[in-house]
């Protein structure tokens, strides 16, 4: 049982402040308020990740993002905030927020091979579909 003091915890908090929106689509209400909902978005398993890019508010730089497709159908965007130009942790955010600036890069189809947890992870200096 993963306990709130490690950084994974203090990272799933984070994850619970970026979802933006409550709603009712597929098993997620994607307003995550409790520990065993946010356990269960990050063991999910991914079908589907896509590699998505944007320019950044910074000059010359380029935001990217994976967006997952869940088995439910429920679709996450993981990416990294820039703050001053420098990266932040990966955050996980409903997916149906993205904005039509983000333009679609890459696609892989996982068929349940990797978990949110494995992209949440990965989220390196640059983002890639594993």
């Amino acid at each position: 049982m993963m306990s709130f003091k490690t950084p994974l915890g203090l990272l799933l908090l984070a994850m619970l402040a970026m979802v933006a929106e409550s709603g009712n689509e597929g098993s997620y209400k994607y307003d995550l308020s409790n520990k065993s909902d946010l356990n269960k978005l990050y063991n999910s398993k991914v079908y589907m990740a896509e590699l998505f890019t944007r320019p950044s508010a910074f000059r010359g730089m380029v935001s990217q993002a994976v967006r997952v497709t869940l088995e439910d159908g429920s679709k996450w965007l993981i990416q990294k905030e820039i703050n001053f130009g420098n990266p932040s942790q990966p955050v996980i955010e409903d997916g149906r927020q993205m904005s039509s600036s983000w333009k679609l890069k890459e696609q892989k189809d996982l068929n349940g091979s990797k978990t949110v947890s494995d992209f949440m992870k990965a989220g390196g200096a640059d983002f890639k579909l594993l």
